[in-house]
């Protein structure tokens, strides 16, 4: 991560879920390009803090917001506070977001609305919000998964929530219109991170970790750096879009 003190590159970022995983490591990242990043989470304080203070002694700029997504209050005050603090907001990347892994006859009531309510509903009124309050030139930048091409068993309602995230994608570019604001998606493949790990026996991650051509789960690394060039200015001419970044999954 080298540092990078063009002020003409300096953007206020606002990364939700960013405590831990890809947004922890992609805050680290921005913020040490001069990037202002605001990191955003729902329960855990003490890493959140650590994200923080990892990038101030480094000699970033960053600050902590708790807010859970799927409360519309909540978001409206994060984004209050992004505007009231930084004085703008250029970048919104929504990374928050659940995995639930069931049959789709095997799932329970309150696994469907979880899902649903963070990574729906969620993604939906920061959209709304970005959409409302982003500078002219600006940027949103939403997770979804490439087990939207894979349609794994057992994925049934994950799949479901990051297909809602596509399309609504590809939608809220069109609704920008004539506000020089993109839109687009990243659709990681599987990736070594504690939400993709977790719950999984060691024989399906050897599975899936041999299913791409290059024969190995993605790393936070590589998803950051293509999250770096969605923020940057060498992606202003791509939007409405998916890129899959999945080492050739699908």
């Amino acid at each position: 991560m080298t540092a990078r003190n063009d002020s003409k590159q300096k953007k206020v970022i606002l990364i939700t879920g960013a405590s831990r995983g890809i947004g922890a490591y992609t805050a680290c990242l921005l913020a040490s390009q001069g990037h202002q990043v605001i990191i955003n989470y729902a329960h855990n304080d003490q890493e959140a803090n650590r994200i923080v203070d990892k990038i101030q002694t480094a000699g970033g700029s960053a600050s902590a917001f708790k807010a859970n997504i799927q409360y519309a209050n909540e978001v409206k005050n994060l984004f209050d506070y992004v505007i009231q603090t930084y004085g703008k907001l250029d970048v919104l990347i929504n990374n928050a977001g659940i995995l639930r892994l069931n049959k789709i006859e095997q799932l329970d009531d309150d696994s469907i609305d979880e899902v649903f309510a963070i990574n729906v509903k969620g993604a939906i009124y920061t959209m709304r919000e970005a959409a409302q309050r982003l500078e002219q030139g600006g940027k949103i930048i939403n997770l979804s998964s490439s087990v939207v091409g894979m349609n794994l068993e057992g994925y049934g309602v994950y799949t479901a929530s990051k297909a809602a995230i596509e399309s609504l994608t590809v939608i809220l570019a069109k609704e920008l219109r004539g506000r020089n604001i993109t839109v687009n998606a990243i659709a990681p493949g599987p990736t070594a991170t504690e939400l993709f790990l977790n719950g999984k026996s060691e024989e399906l991650i050897s599975k899936l970790s041999l299913a791409a051509p290059l024969e190995r789960l993605g790393t936070v690394e590589d998803i950051a750096a293509v999250l770096d060039f969605a923020v940057n200015d060498g992606s202003n001419w791509v939007n409405g879009q998916t890129l899959r970044v999945n080492g050739g999954i699908i």
